[in-house]
């Protein structure tokens, strides 16, 4: 089975054609960053208007690059939420006039439940159950994933994403945008236990996220040395940052998992690419005894390949979508 998929919920416009869920043809993503970098993050109308120009140009070339036409496509998959809606609006109306004029099956896509699906891709023999840490610029959730199609949120964030709170953090830091990469190469220079900034549990069980206080506090500490005519350094700031997320994200996913009782973890969303995340949690799960995967950076940023494979599995339990299908910006992960 061959699925044409298409992502376009933030500021990358994708799209990619997969065989049976996990093979994948191509993978094209244009990405906007360079344009929202002047404004220190997404302009949500400018992003709509450049999906506009490049949704048509990324699709043709995705077809290409898989050496497929249309009437090799058997099914189209689109993100049709959570995200920015004009975003969404640009993928979701080329997929159903996709699925109109070729009289294909439209598979309508959660964009978490993409991520969750780019492990699947490289690995293959990764299979539910699991429990996963899903980290980027709009979401930080800890999901467990009983099976291809059900998914339990354990935890999420009470206000900013992990993503977002590096995002405000590198901009104060004036290290530019994106923040992700940003400050973990400024961190790399300086020392992560110069600082202690705050770490927050929130929920009944302590699970939940919340980095506005992490970032108020970084905000705070360079405005009272600002104040004081204190020079800061920036790499132990930075270091010092990144230390409290990470920290918070590794020990929230691990004790998730132990209390579903599974022994299997994964990683996903572009926060999924920090490398001391990754170290962190790779060592904890060697500890426990755990099962660890997590997608290659490229599969984590947003792109259409995870949107194919979720939309497979989807498929396979007969999720099909009618034209009236619409964009839908905070659309819950059931």
């Amino acid at each position: 089975m061959k699925i044409l998929a298409i992502e376009s919920s933030c500021d990358e416009t994708a799209a990619a054609v997969l065989e049976n869920g996990t093979t994948v043809l191509s993978n094209i993503i244009n990405t906007q960053i360079d344009t929202h970098k002047r404004y220190g993050g997404v302009v949500p109308e400018i992003a709509s208007r450049m999906h506009i120009e490049n949704i048509n140009k990324v699709i043709d070339t995705a077809l290409s690059e898989a050496k497929v036409t249309f009437d090799d496509i058997d099914a189209i998959a689109v993100t049709y939420g959570p995200g920015l809606v004009g975003a969404l609006l640009v993928g979701v109306s080329a997929a159903k006039g996709l699925s109109y004029a070729l009289n294909k099956p439209l598979i309508p896509v959660h964009h978490i439940k993409g991520h969750i699906c780019a492990n699947y891709i490289e690995n293959p023999d990764f299979k539910p159950p699991f429990v996963c840490l899903v980290a980027s610029g709009g979401h930080s959730h800890i999901v467990h994933v009983k099976d291809y199609n059900t998914y339990e949120v354990l935890a999420k964030t009470c206000d900013d994403a992990a993503g977002e709170a590096f995002d405000k953090v590198s901009r104060v830091l004036g290290l530019g945008y994106p923040g992700g990469p940003a400050v973990q190469t400024e961190a790399e220079k300086g020392n992560p236990e110069a600082i202690r900034f705050p770490r927050v549990n929130m929920g009944e069980d302590g699970f939940d996220f919340s980095f506005s206080g992490v970032k108020t506090a970084v905000i705070n500490y360079i405005h009272n040395a600002e104040q004081k005519g204190i020079e800061i350094n920036k790499a132990d700031v930075a270091a010092s940052f990144q230390e409290a997320v990470v920290d918070v994200l590794s020990s929230h996913l691990m004790d998730c998992a132990i209390k579903c009782g599974v022994k299997k973890i994964a990683l996903a969303g572009g926060v999924a690419s920090n490398k001391p995340l990754r170290e962190r949690i790779e060592e904890k799960a060697k500890k426990n005894g755990f099962e660890l995967s997590f997608p290659s950076p490229i599969l984590c940023t947003d792109n259409a390949a995870m949107i194919g494979c979720a939309g497979y599995y989807a498929y396979q339990n007969g999720e099909v979508a009618g034209l009236d299908l619409n964009a839908v910006a905070s659309l819950p992960l059931n």
